[in-house]
């Protein structure tokens, strides 16, 4: 019989609003709180007036902040009524991934979803993120039929977790407990 492989990285998913960031932020800080080192790219919907209008991409570990989409965006790819801006998911999401290769004990990518996919240099960052030695904490859009997202999901230290009203609340909590664990491996 073999050995079980230990998993080394967990995608949080469920419907839209689920609140799969907000899971990862959540267990994010209770590792920050226990000194782990963390790194990559955050994303969150931006409102005006009570009315979404755009996400926007965070460096998590420097703050650096850019648009990822936009619906006043003037140039990018569309995805629904938002333009992507891939200069800014390139130089602050991907350069965010790509400053944690090897640098942080957790590499947080939020998300792996259409609007990221349609950049062929963030699909190479998480090509790399999930062949690094850290661990990856990562959404991902829960239809998104991406070639990466099937290869990913299929490793065999791959962890899939499903978000969901009744379970969001006690996530945080259990998957962060799950990375502590592996950590002191």
């Amino acid at each position: 019989m073999g050995v079980a492989r230990t998993k080394r990285i967990f995608l949080i998913t469920g419907p839209p609003r689920v609140g799969k960031t907000t899971v990862l932020t959540e267990v994010a800080e209770q590792l920050r709180v226990k000194r782990l080192k963390l790194g990559g790219m955050i994303s969150g919907e931006v409102r005006k007036d009570g009315v979404r209008v755009g996400f926007e991409v965070c460096d998590y570990a420097s703050g650096k902040r850019g648009w990822l989409a936009h619906v006043h965006q003037p140039v990018g790819p569309r995805v629904g009524k938002y333009r992507v801006n891939l200069e800014d998911l390139e130089s602050v999401g991907v350069a965010a991934i790509h400053n944690a290769l090897g640098e942080a004990d957790v590499m947080l990518i939020d998300e792996i979803g259409p609007m990221e996919l349609l950049s062929r240099k963030f699909i190479e960052a998480v090509e790399e993120a999930v062949e690094c030695k850290s661990l990856v904490l990562a959404t991902i859009h829960h239809r998104v039929q991406h070639p990466l997202v099937r290869r990913v999901k299929s490793r065999k230290d791959t962890e899939i977790i499903n978000v969901s009203l009744e379970n969001r609340g006690r996530l945080p909590q259990q998957v962060a407990g799950k990375i502590l664990k592996i950590r002191e491996q």
